[in-house]
């Protein structure tokens, strides 16, 4: 059974740093790409990073570009979100996502 587990959310204030984990389970899932998504309240779910399984390739939303970075440890069946420059705008619940399956999402709060 896939299993994704996020963690690493919590309160912070602009400008500050928090990086998210997405730990996988139940597969190899070395081959495939993995998403992080975030949803804002009153808001669509959205596309904020993805790492593909060829070479590490990266995509970003534009408007985390330069603040965050994707990065995977296939050892550790581990994905991972950096995320600096925090704004109170990132606040949303993030989830990762891969071959359709979600994990149950971590809360980022930025407050002054």
């Amino acid at each position: 059974q896939v299993q994704l587990v996020e963690s690493g959310g919590g309160l912070v204030q602009p400008g500050e740093s928090l990086r998210l984990s997405c730990v996988v389970s139940g597969f190899n899932f070395s081959r495939f790409s993995l998403t992080w998504y975030r949803q804002a309240p009153g808001k669509e779910r959205e596309l904020v990073a993805r790492i593909f399984a060829v070479e590490d390739s990266t995509s970003y939303a534009d408007s985390v570009k330069g603040r965050f970075t994707i990065s995977r440890d296939n050892d550790k069946n581990t994905v991972y979100l950096q995320m600096n420059s925090l704004k109170p705008e990132d606040t949303a619940v993030y989830y990762c996502n891969t071959v359709g399956v979600w994990g149950q999402g971590t809360l980022v709060t930025v407050s002054p």
